[in-house]
């Protein structure tokens, strides 16, 4: 049986309040009363006599007719109970998130996103959205939250400027769960000579206090691309952390004590053009010798994607490195593309996909084959199919302009904060 019920990614969100920023929507937040009770149950499902309720035969049970909380399958029929009765007012699903259901009808367009009974609102016409929250409540009595203010651990702030998203209230928890609440701030999240971390004679130390920071701080990392390398560099060690692990957890949260409320600035007057920058460090991982990719992508001025992994096999040199980057940059481009298509936006423009490595470039604008590429699966050559379909133009950028650089090592003070001023992160509250 089918118990896995779909819920929105946290990109979908960012893109969503991007757009709603530029776009001026309303944004509304829904919760649903007792989501899971609402399902209609499709398989044969018996359950023991609550207490209390006397049976003159031995052995009797219950079958269940509706879903109640506990049972496996009870978030997957509520999904699919929420998913019919919109298709019923002519909502239809986002090609790219499943969770989105958007509705066009003349001039009022409404986007609708689902997080199990969380529910984001937003559209252009007042009146319109009222009336769907009218009918949700009709159908399934929902509390209305009115304007969206804390989605998901998200805070949003909304100003004539623009929209800011943070996880103060989130980091601050981590901090006290860590007792690091009047720890001392340090200005990096990392340091940047590492080689203790890689010792693998050091002894154990802490292993489920370090596997639960890190665990917490994968989820703050939703806001904070500032920690996306540090966060994604030490989750590799949570299988046997030593001290020196441990002390670089603490570090991280050392700088989030400087600034708890950092977060993700989208403001109100920009374009609609997507801007990628596309970034590897070579042989980065000192026991593996694998890659780290690492890519952002903006809205305008609106950081809506980025990402820091290790690359799944090895490189044999810098260049192809940088093009496996390009491949998994390309493909994220594609994907919010078609987002941006469901949610009836158009773009200001064919994308722009920035790479430092000339090599890189090389290879993707070219369509003939050679040696240097007879290794490299031909899945990474999606690259040069987009680029020769118009989906992105691939420009070139000097190394020490590249904001993705941030994604893929760790870097001292002055060039951290030089590349954090380029990716819209922003702290409105005054420092603690």
């Amino acid at each position: 049986m089918e118990t896995y019920s779909l819920v929105a990614r946290l990109t979908t969100i960012r893109t969503i309040l991007a757009v709603a920023s530029t776009m001026n929507w309303h944004l509304e937040q829904l919760d649903v009363n007792n989501a899971f009770l609402h399902g209609d149950l499709e398989e044969e499902v018996y359950m023991e006599l609550p207490p209390g309720i006397a049976s003159k035969k031995a052995h009797q049970v219950c079958r269940l007719m509706k879903s109640i909380y506990g049972l496996k399958q009870a978030s997957k029929r509520w999904y699919d109970k929420l998913t019919s009765f919109l298709h019923s007012i002519n909502f239809t699903h986002s090609k790219a998130d499943n969770s989105l259901f958007v509705r066009n009808i003349e001039d009022s367009f409404i986007a609708l996103l689902v997080y199990v009974d969380d529910i984001l609102i937003t559209g252009n016409n007042a009146d319109d959205i009222n009336a769907v929250k009218d009918s949700l409540n009709t159908a399934f009595k929902i509390k209305d939250l009115g304007h969206l203010k804390f989605f998901l651990g998200l805070e949003i702030a909304r100003t004539v400027k623009g929209i800011h998203i943070c996880q103060r209230k989130y980091a601050l928890e981590i901090l006290a769960d860590a007792g690091m609440l009047n720890a001392k701030p340090t200005a990096t999240p990392m340091v940047q000579k590492n080689e203790t971390l890689f010792d693998k004679d050091a002894a154990v130390h802490e292993v489920s206090m370090y596997r639960r920071i890190i665990g917490r701080l994968l989820y703050l990392v939703n806001t904070r691309p500032d920690i996306s390398f540090s966060v994604q560099f030490l989750s590799q060690f949570v299988e046997a952390p030593t001290k020196a692990h441990h002390q670089a957890a603490q570090r991280i949260l050392r700088y989030i004590k400087a600034s708890p409320a950092q977060g993700l600035f989208y403001p109100r007057d920009t374009s609609r053009q997507i801007k990628a920058f596309s970034d590897s460090d070579w042989a980065s991982c000192v026991t593996t010798r694998r890659s780290t990719t690492g890519f952002c992508i903006f809205l305008g001025e609106s950081l809506i994607s980025w990402r820091t992994k290790k690359q799944s096999t090895i490189s044999r040199s810098s260049f192809e490195a940088e093009y496996r980057a390009l491949a998994a940059t390309s493909c994220e481009i594609q994907w919010l593309s078609f987002l941006l298509e469901d949610l009836r936006i158009t773009s200001d423009g064919v994308a722009s996909l920035f790479c430092d490595s000339q090599s890189a470039r090389h290879i993707a604008q070219n369509n003939s084959f050679h040696e240097r590429t007879n290794h490299i699966e031909i899945d990474c050559h999606v690259v040069r199919e987009k680029l020769r379909q118009g989906l992105f133009h691939l420009l070139p950028i000097r190394t020490e302009n590249q904001p993705a650089d941030l994604l893929t090592k760790s870097l001292n003070k002055e060039i951290f904060y030089k590349f954090l001023s380029k990716l819209g992160v922003l702290n409105i509250h005054p420092p603690a």
